[in-house]
């Protein structure tokens, strides 16, 4: 098949047989080499490295306004073809801990479950995607930041999901540059209506039991004459 040179020719080298053959055959080599390499995968056979009495990991705080006492999930990782290109940080086990003993039973024996299936190998991700999906029927709550979490099992999940991102099992859903120019510009009208909001309040030249103006945003509507009248920018319902 004909190749078509786009660019302008600078310079060129022939290349010996003798160094083309070398080439091949150590091409070849590394691929036998692969072929023959010996890639240690998650499964229930593996245990805890011969002479290591820990393993690395993260603990993540859960506290939510359902209950007093906070929640500590420890996620402990194994790393597999520790050096080699196949290289590769898997969750091992599991814990939670809390003060609240109301939740004793059911946190042991998602943990066990949890850190079998971890054991066991092969796609665990899916337990991120189960446990978001559970909903109280008490009603969730909202975390710091406006995110809304239908359980404690779904916030669980998303600490489950985002461990996994970290260590690369999961890849972050990313922000399309529209999605994230929307986003940028309804952060800033409501940071713009805020900060407007704590001037108005600020601002004491107006009596204290004045209330917000629909038209111009400021804390000056007081009762003149049995109607409701801005004092900032006059507006009045009455005309």
């Amino acid at each position: 098949m004909a190749i078509k040179i786009q660019n302008k020719i600078v310079g060129y080298e022939v290349v010996k047989e003798e160094e083309e053959a070398a080439l091949l055959a150590k091409a070849e080599a590394e691929k036998e080499e692969r072929k023959s390499a010996k890639i240690i995968k998650m499964t229930e056979s593996i245990l805890r490295p011969e002479g290591m009495e820990s393993l690395e990991g993260s603990t993540y705080k859960i506290k939510t306004p359902l209950d007093d006492h906070a929640m500590y999930v420890t996620i402990n990782d194994i790393v597999l073809n520790a050096g080699t290109e196949h290289e590769q940080r898997r969750p091992f086990e599991i814990f939670i801990n809390s003060k609240n003993m109301d939740h004793f039973q059911w946190i042991v024996a998602l943990t066990r479950l949890m850190s079998a299936v971890f054991r066991k190998g092969g796609d665990v991700t899916f337990l991120a995607e189960e446990l978001q999906a559970v909903f109280d029927p008490r009603g969730g709550y909202f975390k710091p930041g406006g995110k809304f979490m239908p359980s404690i099992i779904a916030d669980i999940g998303a600490v489950i999901e985002h461990h996994l991102q970290k260590i690369g099992l999961m890849e972050k859903e990313e922000l399309s540059v529209q999605q994230q120019l929307i986003l940028d510009q309804k952060r800033a009208e409501a940071e713009s209506a805020q900060k407007k909001t704590a001037e108005s309040e600020a601002d004491t030249s107006y009596p204290a039991s004045a209330t917000l103006c629909l038209k111009c945003n400021t804390k000056a509507v007081v009762i003149m004459d049995n109607c409701a009248t801005c004092l900032s920018c006059g507006y009045s319902k009455c005309g």
